[in-house]
């Protein structure tokens, strides 16, 4: 067994390297998400009345229990770990599937691991790299929000902090599940997310159907989810420290599974291969052959975006009423959405939180250029009668396409869920499409002028995230709110329509494009 390790130093050493960027921004946009809240939530909830009122209002509001978890404390700490609890372990998850699949299945498809394993490296080597890769992510985020939270109760502060951190690492060993039985590291990343998302509904039904008390049980749906584990570990309210357990054993187990399938079949095959098929018909040109390979990932998020929209215009009424009743939580809802009515104001802020998230699939669509260039799949493309443009503009249009087939259907779903002001939501959220495309723009530009820095777009698309989510809950001057594209948007529905700075930002995103563009056509290709 010890010479089937040989050489995971040497990997995890590498594999940090690699992500020297990658995971600094996700875990410090992860923590400054939950370290910012006590702050928040103490001018929102500052007295004992606005608590005894705001636990009250949960315990009756089922829309609102299953957008964020029931309250099972009055404190600081504990209304921390309700308002963001569910959706740090999320990004946490997110975080470790992307770390664990980059580096296994993506090695193996790009055919990088058959080179590495040709040299001292054991059979289950890399996959320990990967597994450790995604430890050492989830250790930093712990830490960082054990520091950050010892002021509210070490006890707490230590059990929210490794909640998170168990959270990320069962999704980190079930990506290695994954990668194992799929032959495309796309799919991996897909699977694991669909199994992330399945783990998000079925807190939010679990946590709909409880009681919502500090004294009520869970529903059995939250204890069928990882999310919902979170929960119920109760940080800074009476903690029931054997819920780690769970954590452990889930990723324990799977970790066994991991390790099993590795040693079961050879590099670069897998349990569930892919089905070829030849490149003709439908696969005849460069845009059928990109809308083939990344249509699964437009369905599956689509899917996603359309319910997201449904479960919160299914909340609208019940938020707003909790958002009017708290002069605080008011303002930062204007500041996010706008100064109309509190109704108007948590749609906009939902609809542009939901914008900013588009952003993360615009992102992910136009590195499958790179990953296809780097992978050595582009090469045999671009050597028939296909053009680096035409190449290039085939993803793009999946890419661009598809994020403003996101926002669309969200509308749509705020008109399922919400059933009024059916136009104006909808316009409001196809509003958010110049502000993505302009991440995406960003995101072309270093791909094609800075390829072996195209991998930066995700941390910029981590920080806009994080100046859309925290910046307005802490007040953060106009200057830092007006680096995103996404603060030079007019506040939909309920303010006034401003079509300059969404054309300035349509231009800007043509230029981005063009930029990167002009650089594919001019570079070499990646090796």
């Amino acid at each position: 067994m010890t010479r089937q390790l040989t050489g995971t130093a040497t990997l995890l050493r590498f594999a940090l390297r690699r992500d020297r960027v990658l995971i600094p921004v996700w875990v410090a946009v992860n923590a400054l998400m939950v370290l910012s809240m006590p702050k928040t939530l103490q001018g929102l909830y500052g007295t004992p009345a606005a608590r005894a009122d705001l636990m009250h209002q949960m315990a009756t509001n089922t829309s609102l229990r299953a957008m964020v978890g029931p309250v099972f404390g009055d404190s600081l700490g504990a209304l921390t770990a309700w308002r963001v609890g569910v959706y740090a372990g999320a990004l946490a998850a997110v975080t470790s599937l992307l770390v664990v699949v980059r580096h296994t299945r993506d090695e193996e498809e790009s055919g990088r691991q058959e080179l590495v394993s040709s040299g001292m490296v054991g059979r289950r080597a890399p996959l320990t790299a990967a597994l450790l890769t995604a430890a050492v992510a989830n250790a930093a985020l712990c830490a960082l929000l054990v520091a950050g939270l010892a002021g509210q109760g070490a006890p707490g502060a230590l059990a929210f902090g490794l909640g998170v951190a168990g959270v990320g690492m069962v999704f980190a060993t079930m990506a290695a599940v994954v990668a194992q039985l799929t032959e495309s590291a796309r799919l991996a990343r897909g699977l694991t997310a669909a199994v992330l998302g399945a783990a998000f509904v079925l807190r939010a039904a679990g946590d709909s159907a409880s009681d919502g008390g500090t004294g009520g049980g869970s529903s059995v749906l939250t204890w069928l989810s990882p999310l919902g584990w979170l929960e119920d570990l109760r940080a800074f309210a009476a903690e029931r420290w054997w819920v780690l357990l769970l954590f452990a054993a889930a990723a324990a187990l799977q970790a066994a599974v991991a390790y099993g399938l590795a040693g079961r079949r050879d590099i670069g095959m897998s349990f569930l291969p892919t089905r070829p098929g030849p490149a003709a018909g439908r696969l005849g040109t460069a845009g059928a052959l990109a809308w083939r390979l990344q249509r699964g990932s437009v369905l599956g998020w689509s899917i996603g975006f359309f319910l997201a929209g449904v479960v919160y215009g299914g909340m609208t009424d019940g938020a707003a009423e909790l958002v009017g009743d708290n002069a605080k939580a008011r303002e930062i809802f204007q500041r996010m959405g706008g100064r109309s009515g509190p109704t108007d104001a948590f749609l906009a802020a939902m609809v542009g939180m939901l914008g900013l998230v588009a952003a993360l699939y615009v992102v992910s669509s136009v590195l499958r250029l790179s990953g296809e260039e780097t992978s050595g799949r582009a090469e045999p493309v671009l050597a028939a009668a296909v053009g680096r443009l035409r190449w290039a503009a085939g993803h793009l249009v999946i890419a661009f396409g598809g994020s403003a087939l996101l926002m669309l259907l969200t509308g749509l779903g705020f008109a399922v869920g919400y059933g009024r002001q059916v136009g104006p939501v909808l316009g409001a959220c196809l509003l958010q499409v110049a502000a993505v495309w302009v991440i995406g723009g960003v995101a072309v530009l270093l791909f094609g002028v800075l390829p072996r820095g195209a991998v930066a777009a995700w941390g910029v698309a981590g920080a806009v995230l994080l100046i859309g989510w925290i910046g307005p809950a802490l007040n953060a001057p106009r200057a830092v709110l007006d680096l995103s594209p996404f603060g030079h948007l007019p506040k939909l529905p309920g303010g006034g329509m401003e079509w300059g700075p969404v054309g300035v930002l349509l231009g800007l995103a043509a230029v981005l494009v063009a930029g990167g563009l002009a650089g594919v056509r001019r570079r070499d290709l990646a090796g």
